[in-house]
């Protein structure tokens, strides 16, 4: 993993993509700065945070759509892929210094609020968890733009459809909220999500008997909640959903609160694409 991390950071400062991303990140940022506390006379640092995110939908592509893209395109992923290297390893060390990168434009940003400390008084505490919470939703969209990179050998298409997610995940509440509440819907719903569980089971196990198993007990237990209570199903939709909105957990971390439940989401969120990515590159390399 050390070897990994290593030759990405090397790539990222030998060549002018480290270097425009920090300044990138420290402009937009900056232009934040001067909007939100400086010309708006804020004393609050976390309304620059809120509204430099969306700076996201340019820098999480730019910075992950060549992480294994790159590698596939130049046929390295297989010279990769077979050296005595753990998989887990190889993704943990190329995500690990993209969030490096990432770490260390946070901290230039730093300087604005301590620039802004000269001209009152600034909450460190709420600033110093609106940074936390910054930071982990950024970790969190590098783990989307990892897995997105490698589906495919296109860097270009790797970061159209980075940014295509991102987006959607920065719009879910506005799309939750237009959703249907029915029951019906619900039930569709519901019915969609156990098929493609059962794809999941298939994809793993390549065995029919339990994928089938999986799907019966799945509408077996999506029947019997809707005859003993059906009311369970009114906007599930809409709840399932809502857990990806990225923008809802960063709330308490804008606010100075520290949520166990919003950082344990935020870091399991991450895992679970890190986990995909590497499902993905298992079943490349023994292919």
């Amino acid at each position: 993993m050390g070897a990994i991390f290593r030759k990405e950071m090397r790539t990222y400062f030998t060549t002018i993509s480290g270097y425009g991303f920090l300044g990138f990140f420290a402009l937009i940022t900056g232009y934040f700065f001067i909007g939100q506390n400086i010309v708006g006379s804020s004393a609050n640092y976390n309304d620059t945070l809120t509204g430099s995110m969306i700076m996201f939908l340019i820098l999480v592509p730019v910075l992950t759509m060549r992480l294994f893209a790159e590698e596939s395109r130049q046929k390295t992923d297989q010279l990769l892929y077979s050296v005595p290297i753990k998989v887990t390893s190889i993704v943990a060390g190329k995500f690990l210094a993209a969030v490096c990168l990432y770490f260390i434009a946070l901290v230039i940003t730093f300087v604005f609020p301590i620039v802004l400390s000269s001209f009152g008084n600034v909450d460190w505490g709420m600033t110093l968890t609106g940074y936390l919470g910054y930071f982990l939703m950024g970790m969190c969209l590098i783990s989307v733009g990892l897995f997105i990179s490698v589906l495919t050998d296109n860097q270009i298409v790797a970061a159209v459809s980075t940014f295509a997610v991102v987006f959607v995940l920065f719009m879910m509440d506005n799309i939750t909220s237009s959703l249907p509440a029915t029951i019906f819907s619900s039930l569709i719903f519901v019915g969609i999500a156990v098929i493609i569980l059962a794809v999941m089971v298939y994809s793993s196990t390549k065995s029919f008997a339990p994928t089938a198993i999986f799907a019966l007990l799945g509408f077996a237990v999506m029947t019997g909640v809707y005859v003993v209570k059906p009311t369970l199903y009114d906007g599930v939709m809409a709840k399932v959903l809502s857990w990806f909105s990225i923008l809802g957990r960063f709330e308490n971390f804008y606010l100075g609160i520290i949520s166990i439940a919003d950082v344990v989401y935020y870091i399991t969120f991450s895992i679970a694409l890190l986990y995909l990515t590497v499902n993905v590159i298992e079943k490349r390399r023994w292919n």
